[in-house]
């Protein structure tokens, strides 16, 4: 589309004329019409005018393509001297994209009047002045050009001279007073008469000044220059006082009327401005830098007067060479911003002019963008560019603190031998659009919470980052509502992801749960992104440790101890679980309270009564216990178990002894099934173990020299856990005569050992093995 939009640009220039100073809304041109176009088509096109310079003097009327004056222009203050006086454009048409040059030539009119730059102009003549004489006069000065520019002098009636109108090689006209008749200073010692300058314009203006005319005495010679041409070329960056040329005069006479004074004719201001003669040397100098750019060409007339007062004069043409002292201007015309990240490549984001004031190579210039930026230069006439986006856009790769907008430096250089350039900075903003879903910090967020929490605790906060800005920046969180499931336990705050527990937990019944929590931002249609909420419950101390055996609920149990026992004698094992986790689940034994504290000890983990010391006949038949189940929470929960034991002699006795004062047991107490169940897990453990200790035993003993006794497994050491070991079993007595079973004694068991093998360390026999077993399992048939 670009290719064809550049080829079908004309390559012509549109020209058109308009007298200066023209009233604002004059008409100068249909452009439609030259460019073959209706007024609907301009508009459609979105035409308008691009100026060369900076400021606009023209219009364009979209509706009817006339070209009409916006500002009232003075040709001599756009264009000074020169001719013709040219105001160029461009006209441009975009959807698709069109250039067009034009320019308007502006005609002068007769609005300036000639000037003198004296009022009175001082001429000294000698009296031997020969008929026919030449004297150069000062000029006048008119700012016009062509036809109403000077034309013509003219002098007032007198009778010695007349007036002759010259014309210089760059256009310009000057007077030569003629003497017509000789001169007598006895009869007239000064002639006075008025010139007039008239320029050509309808009605023609003018302008006078006076001329005085000094006799002087006979003056035999007048000055002679060498040359009546002086051509010289100076570099416009020479320095001030630098000598220009040299002009040289001489004259035959001697004394005072020989001396020679050299002076410039002030034929224009900026000459006098710009150089300075030497009177004695005739060495003209520069008063200040010159500048190309403004002035080409000087024309300087030297007069070289004796001290007769007879003078002459030659001309002085001072060519400036240019060179490259003027970097090339950028100049916007035309700039888009905000620009949307979403516009397509070749987007016209800004128009601008290229202008150089220096002349040939040095006035050639190229432009280029500095650093890697999505954007081009296109060429769309001669000094005039686009700036178009060459790719796509994306406003999170330039985002910068609080705004996103692209700095891009256009660069201008010329062609000249010291190249010279020059930046023009643009700033671009670049709107959003909605092309970035939300990103949570985390793909998954744990937090946790104590139970028994207050409702509407807050537990944490997640958060989710959106690369957009505005509102498409704007995220909301919620949670994802999941078929099949209750609610949730948790809220999320949709304005800053803060987490809450809506009502209190329970570890016990929950210990963790997962959410999916979806973050979407406001755009539209928006964008969202999802992460995972896992909450884990935090034990809390809030269960007591709870006895299942003995039971809480049934009065003492009772347990037999012989009275032989000795020390570390296994009265009872105190059972108790907590509901808790943890250190709050750990729990210690210790006895609280005893009838006779030195014969009792309680394994502080295990739970498990034994005797301290051997029995004696000293201690009394019977024993209370009180043990205290605590366990490690902050603060601890604590339970009481309390044991009534039996020293006696035989175990049958004590056992009728121990069945008549004890209490009858409910027949279906949910304890007695929780106790039967409990035990007979426990003794199938124990038969499993006992088993396998028994076929490594055998094993070893076969491949070993010597028998060794058996040990029990690590395994069966003692539990830390709160349940019963592993290492013991108990026996279920059965009372005699009684129809309904009842608990009654638990004990001990250990396997029995060959004949013959006798008891290794730390064990002993049970009594089970014993004749008492024996007894008691008659009793118990």
């Amino acid at each position: 589309i670009l290719l064809l939009c550049v080829s079908g640009m004309r390559a012509e220039t549109a020209r058109y004329s308009v007298p200066e100073e023209a009233e604002r809304g004059s008409f100068v041109a249909n452009i439609a019409k030259d460019l073959g176009l209706t007024g609907g088509e301009l508009l459609a096109r979105q035409a308008r005018l691009v100026p060369e310079g900076e400021k606009q003097y023209f219009q364009l009327n979209q509706h009817t393509g006339d070209l009409v004056v916006r500002e009232q222009m003075d040709r001599e203050e756009l264009c000074g001297q020169s001719e013709p006086c040219l105001v160029r454009f461009e006209v441009l048409l975009e959807s698709p994209l069109q250039s067009f040059r034009a320019e308007v030539r502006l005609t002068d009119i007769n609005d300036h009047a000639p000037v003198f730059l004296n009022k009175e102009i001082v001429l000294k003549i000698p009296e031997s002045a020969m008929l026919e004489t030449r004297f150069l006069l000062e000029s006048a000065h008119d700012p016009d050009v062509g036809n109403n520019s000077l034309q013509l002098y003219t002098i007032s009636s007198n009778e010695y001279f007349l007036v002759y109108t010259r014309r210089r090689s760059d256009g310009g006209r000057y007077a030569e007073l003629v003497l017509d008749r000789a001169l007598d200073r006895e009869q007239q010692a000064e002639v006075a008469f008025s010139i007039t300058a008239v320029d050509g314009g309808t009605p023609p203006r003018s302008g006078t000044a006076l001329i005085r005319v000094v006799v002087l005495d006979i003056n035999d010679n007048i000055p002679v220059f060498t040359r009546s041409l002086y051509k010289v070329s100076v570099m416009e960056d020479s320095s001030q006082d630098t000598i220009v040329v040299v002009v040289s005069a001489s004259d035959l006479d001697s004394g005072t009327n020989g001396e020679i004074v050299y002076s410039i004719v002030q034929n224009s201001e900026e000459n006098f401005e710009t150089f300075k003669i030497n009177p004695e040397t005739g060495q003209i100098r520069l008063k200040k830098p010159l500048d190309y750019e403004e002035t080409k060409t000087y024309e300087i007339d030297v007069q070289a007067t004796d001290g007769g007062g007879l003078s002459t004069h030659c001309k002085v043409e001072v060519q400036v060479k240019d060179v490259n002292d003027n970097a090339p201007e950028v100049i916007i015309t035309s700039l888009t911003s905000p620009l949307s990240e979403a516009a397509p490549p070749n987007t016209v984001v800004a128009l601008f002019n290229v202008r150089d004031r220096d002349s040939g190579d040095n006035g050639r210039t190229t432009c280029e963008l500095t650093g890697e930026q999505p954007f081009r230069i296109t060429l769309l006439a001669a000094d005039a560019y686009a700036l178009v986006t060459s790719e796509t856009l994306d406003r999170e790769q330039v985002a910068e603190e609080s705004t996103a907008e692209y700095n891009i430096t256009i660069t201008a250089t010329d062609w000249g031998t010291k190249r010279l350039s020059s930046r023009e900075s643009i700033f671009v903003q670049i709107s959003d659009v909605n092309d970035n879903p939300p990103e949570f910090t985390q793909e998954v967020y744990t937090m946790s919470v104590t139970e028994n929490n207050s409702p509407m605790l807050r537990i944490g906060s997640m958060k989710a980052k959106d690369a957009d800005a505005g509102k498409n920046a704007h995220v909301s969180y919620a949670l994802v509502q999941q078929e099949g499931k209750e609610q949730p336990e948790v809220s999320v705050n949709a304005e800053n992801g803060d987490v809450y527990i809506l009502r209190p937990l329970d570890y016990e019944k929950v210990r963790a749960f997962e959410v999916t929590v979806r973050a979407a931002d406001g755009g539209s249609p928006p964008l969202s992104a999802q992460a995972v909420l896992r909450v884990t419950v935090r034990d809390e101390n809030d269960n007591a440790p709870v006895l299942l055996h003995p039971s809480p609920d049934s009065s003492a149990a009772g347990e037999l101890v012989p009275r032989w026992a000795p020390s570390g004698y296994l009265v009872a094992k105190v059972v108790a679980v907590d509901a808790d986790a943890g250190q709050n689940a750990w729990l210690s034994y210790e006895l609280a309270k005893a009838t006779e504290p030195g014969l009792f000890r309680v394994g502080l983990h295990s739970g498990e009564v034994r005797t301290a010391r051997a029995v004696t006949e000293r201690d009394a038949a019977r024993q209370r216990l009180i043990v205290l189940v605590r366990d490690r929470g902050q603060p601890s929960r604590s339970a009481t178990a309390t044991l009534a034991v039996a020293l006696v002699d035989g175990f049958s006795e004590a056992h009728l002894r121990v069945s008549e004062e004890a209490p009858a047991a409910e027949p279906d107490g949910p304890l007695t099934l929780y106790l039967i169940a409990s035990l007979v897990c426990v003794s199938a453990l124990f038969l499993a173990t006992a088993v396998a200790a028994v076929v490594v035993k055998v094993r070893r003993a076969r491949r070993s020299e010597t028998e060794a006794l058996p040990t029990f497994p690590t395994t069966a050491t003692e539990s830390s856990a709160g349940s019963l070991p592993r290492s013991y079993v108990y026996d279920v007595c059965f009372a005699a005569g009684t129809v309904n079973s009842e608990f009654r004694f638990l004990r001990p068991l250990f396997p029995c050992f060959p004949a013959g093998l006798p008891p290794g360390p730390g064990e002993q026999r049970s009594s089970v093995c014993s004749q008492d077993a024996a007894n008691l399992g008659g009793e118990g048939g």
